[in-house]
């Protein structure tokens, strides 16, 4: 049996509990995430603040009416390379019953689509050490691990 056509749209509201249960689907996920029924507040105010933001992105991939994967992509104004723009690629998911069928893939080509469009001259992300599936992944896109990321949690 085929699949459904892939298409890509920027998320609605209607699709916070989707998004949230795609970002806890995975052992990292799962302990960062609140999957509960209501949505703690906290997840709408995200969603409202990424929405009204121009120069963000919640972009999901559906096969017909089911929502099978999603990222955040940003927009960022930068003074270096003689005041270009870059995006970031944050949060990318797919469902687990949507994976190795190329849907990852074509969410991050249509991100970077989206990115050349909007005039970037750099698309960059991060991925988890944890995942090496994950760098493999995004090394198979082009992506090349030129620096050193880190991170500082805030409490």
């Amino acid at each position: 049996m085929t699949s459904p056509p892939l298409s890509f749209r920027a998320a609605v509201e209607e699709d916070l509990p989707r998004l949230v249960a795609l970002l806890a689907d995975d052992p990292l996920g799962a302990a960062r995430e609140r999957l509960e029924d209501p949505l703690p507040e906290s997840y709408r105010r995200a969603f409202a603040a990424i929405r009204d933001d121009e120069n963000q992105l919640l972009l999901v991939a559906q096969e017909g009416h089911a929502l099978v994967g999603m990222l955040q992509l940003t927009f960022i104004p930068s003074l270096t390379y003689t005041g270009s723009w870059r995006a970031q690629i944050e949060g990318v998911r797919v469902d687990r019953t949507a994976r190795s069928r190329g849907v990852g893939r074509r969410l991050v080509e249509e991100a970077i689509r989206r990115s050349s469009e909007r005039g970037c001259r750099m698309v960059q992300l991060t991925s988890d050490k944890q995942r090496p599936r994950a760098l493999t992944f995004y090394r198979e896109l082009g992506f090349v691990p030129s620096h050193e990321g880190m991170k500082l949690h805030l409490e």
